[in-house]
């Protein structure tokens, strides 16, 4: 079994990242479960230039299209909640209210919103997270604003909420975020364009129920598990392949599901 936690709906900049496209991924990779978010609402581009208002959305309506596309098809999709955190929250939490069995996180983006994970702007959602026991997806890099030490600093201040660093510091050799992750029970790491050696330095420092299975995709593409979009081997691959005969069956199923199914309290399968 497999649980990818971190995949994509939306038009946004040069990505167009559609539910036909999770639908087809899923059946031709055999992936059980995917945990989707809308990057619609972006509000910062690749350069961290704001992105006109014509081409974002409110979280709102970005929110309700990936608790529709999670709806249609219960047990194999849940919703994570893209937030804009210069949106107000009130207005999202009604709908997490009514839509607890199928959202499973919240989900930040401190570079693509040109934010400090620490921002007093950030803290309603995750005090979201801590009203609804939902974990904090955050993506991480070794920027101003998404540097891990910042999303190290801000789950010390909430020991009841799960953080899970997406990327590990992407761009970076991982070891700065492995070394967090080791110090916080709270604190947790994904595989998304982190390589299988990384990994394996992960599991010496932290122990295998510490980090989950993520991909991005479709970002690369409907075959992003497949190819990076040049056509060269994507590194998911080894994770399908060749990462069973070096981790163990039971190591194995803790970070390609297990682990998943706990942190975001998955239960429909």
């Amino acid at each position: 079994m497999i649980i990818d936690t971190h995949t994509h709906i939306g038009t946004m900049l040069n990505f167009d990242m559609r539910e036909a496209h999770i639908i087809y991924m899923m059946e031709k990779y055999n992936i059980d479960h995917c945990i989707v978010s809308n990057s619609e609402c972006a509000t910062h581009d690749h350069k961290q230039r704001k992105i006109p208002r014509i081409f974002r959305k409110s979280h709102i309506k970005t929110n309700l299209r990936v608790i529709k596309f999670a709806r249609e098809n219960k047990g194999k999709i849940s919703a994570a909640l893209w937030v804009n955190p210069y949106e107000d929250s009130g207005k999202l939490e009604h709908i997490i209210k009514d839509n607890l069995d199928v959202i499973v996180a919240i989900k930040i983006h401190p570079f693509h919103s040109k934010l400090r994970f620490d921002s007093e702007l950030i803290t309603p959602y995750i005090e979201l997270a801590k009203r609804y026991d939902l974990p904090v997806v955050t993506h991480t890099g070794d920027g101003e604003c998404d540097d891990v030490e910042l999303v190290y600093e801000v789950a010390k201040k909430y020991p009841d909420v799960n953080f899970v660093m997406v990327h590990m510091g992407l761009g970076t050799d991982n070891s700065k975020a492995i070394n967090l992750i080791s110090k916080l029970p709270n604190l947790y790491g994904d595989t998304t364009w982190v390589s299988v050696e990384s990994t394996m330095k992960f599991l010496q420092v932290c122990g295998d129920d510490k980090i989950v299975f993520g991909s991005d995709a479709p970002i690369d593409g409907k075959d992003t598990y497949l190819d990076n979009g040049k056509g060269e081997r994507s590194l998911y691959q080894s994770y399908f392949n060749e990462f069973k005969d070096m981790v163990g069956s039971d190591t194995y199923d803790k970070i390609m599901y297990k682990n998943a199914q706990r942190i975001f309290n998955i239960k429909d399968l």
